[in-house]
Parts: C-alpha cells; sequence; structure tokens
C-alpha cells in the first residue's frame, strides 16, 4: 500500500500540489487523471520518492519512504514514464534486464535466470521479436512496450505509471491496461483518457485547483456533475452492461468559439 498524507510540491512561486492525501491499496489499480497541469505526474513522482514534498509524508507498506535506502526502494517500487531512448546504445534485451537490478548484489552479474525472466516479460507486453534491436532505434510504441516490459522484471510489489498508453494504437492500450489490471500488484496510473480509466481501474483521484476534487472507485468519480466542472466541457455517461462510457459534447461557449474562429 502507498499512502500519501498532506504532500505538496511548487514550481518556483506556482503550487501544483497542495495538501493532497491519497491511498492506493494491494491488489487494486488507482487511476490519477485530471486536466493538463491539475499536478498528476507532479503526484506521481511525489509517491515514488523523485520529489520530496516539503509537507506531510509518502508511506510505503508502513514505512516512510524517505527513510528507505534506495536499493529497497527499487525492489518495491517500479516505475514507468515517459523517455526517449537518448543516445543509448543498449539492445531491447538489455534494457528490460536492467529491471534485474535490484535484486542484485554489487558487483553481480545476471543469471540464467534474469534472462528467463526478461525474456518472459517481453513477451507479455508482446514485444519478444524486439529482444536484439537497439533500443534507441525503436518506435514510441514500442518504446512504451519494453519500458513496461523492464519493469515487470523488478518484479516490484508496487508499480507506477506515466500515461503507459502514450504513443500506443488502440490494441496495445487495451492488451497494456488489462496487464496491468491482472497483476498481483498496487498499482498507479496516470491516465487522460477517462473512457480507459472507467474499464481499467479500481479507485480514481481527480485533481484540480491544485488539490483533490474527488477521490473513490470510478463509479463514484466519473460523475458527470463532478467532471464537468474540472474539465469545462459537457460529458454524458452511459452505464452498458455492467460498464462505463463517457461522451463528450463541447459546451455552449466552445460552441460559439469555434465558430467565432471558422468566421
Amino acid at each position: 500500500m502507498i499512502e500519501a498524507s498532506r504532500v505538496s510540491w511548487r514550481y518556483g512561486e506556482n503550487p501544483v500540489i497542495d495538501g493532497v492525501s491519497v491511498i492506493a491499496r494491494p491488489g487494486r489499480v488507482l487511476g490519477l487523471i485530471g486536466p493538463n497541469g491539475s499536478g498528476k505526474t507532479t503526484l506521481l513522482r511525489l509517491l515514488y520518492g523523485a520529489l520530496r514534498s516539503p509537507t506531510g509524508q509518502v508511506v510505503v507498506d508502513g514505512n516512510d519512504l524517505s527513510t528507505l535506502p534506495a536499493h529497497e526502494a527499487a525492489r518495491r517500487l517500479a516505475v514507468v514514464i515517459q523517455e526517449t531512448g537518448g543516445e543509448t546504445t543498449l539492445t531491447v534485451a538489455e534494457m528490460v534486464l536492467l529491471g534485474r537490478g535490484p535484486h542484485l548484489s554489487t558487483f553481480q552479474r545476471t543469471s540464467r535466470v534474469d534472462h528467463e525472466i526478461a525474456a518472459r516479460c517481453l513477451a507479455r507486453v508482446g514485444a519478444a521479436h524486439l529482444g536484439a534491436r537497439p533500443f534507441a532505434r525503436l518506435s514510441g510504441g514500442e518504446r512504451q512496450r519494453v519500458l513496461i516490459a523492464r519493469a515487470l522484471a523488478q518484479q516490484a510489489t508496487h508499480l507506477l505509471l506515466d500515461e503507459p498508453t502514450n504513443h500506443l494504437d488502440i490494441r496495445y492500450q487495451h492488451e497494456i491496461l488489462h496487464l496491468v489490471r491482472t497483476l498481483d500488484t498496487c498499482s498507479i496510473v496516470v491516465l487522460h483518457d477517462l473512457n480507459l480509466a472507467a474499464r481499467y481501474c479500481d479507485d480514481l483521484v481527480l485533481l484540480g485547483g491544485c488539490g483533490v476534487v474527488a477521490a473513490g472507485p470510478v463509479g463514484e468519480v466519473l460523475d458527470p456533475t463532478i467532471l464537468e466542472p474540472v474539465y469545462g466541457i459537457g460529458i454524458r455517461r452511459l452505464d452498458l452492461d455492467g460498464a462505463i462510457h463517457l461522451l463528450f459534447q463541447p459546451t455552449d461557449h466552445d460552441t460559439a468559439t469555434e465558430r467565432s474562429v471558422a468566421a
């Protein structure tokens, strides 16, 4: 379980997260949603320790995250963030093997078991055929799947993902989130697509105005009366066959603006 209480962050004089508290429970997928600039990625970075809040604390399975040694934190928290690939010369297989690092002692080399785990993780994300390819030459979608495979190879008890469906086509968006949902981990995922959040998350935290607008089970948070003021767009909710579907329509103000621009 990850529990954050009263965490905050500001960039310069501009507060982004102010006194936010969230709980991510074992075996459940918590989605962080909200419009651009609402602090989703900042909150995620606070939850895995890339940023240290000047207020409150983040607790992982009863331990204050700020007191955990880096090696121990890496055994508990696997993180998938947006990466470009840069100038790395690593192959895909080598990139995924990096996920085994927290399980190795200093100067210990990867074993046959580590390579087998990495290969299985690549297969789970549909990227087994990419093993020999240079990571830097992959497409955005291929790179994203490899980074998720690296996180799986880490075998951590908590998985945190920042927009894991970015650059992926519809098929892989659903396959990756379905995979996350089937893992026996405490998972936290930043999502822009509210319909994906409805389908694959158990709980949601809706951010806006530097704080939490709503938090709870998916069915409670995805209420048009809650969402519309935050996103500034008309929303209609359909509950079909036990699933939530959201339809979006511009408000009268948006429509008038579009007509003005077109004219």
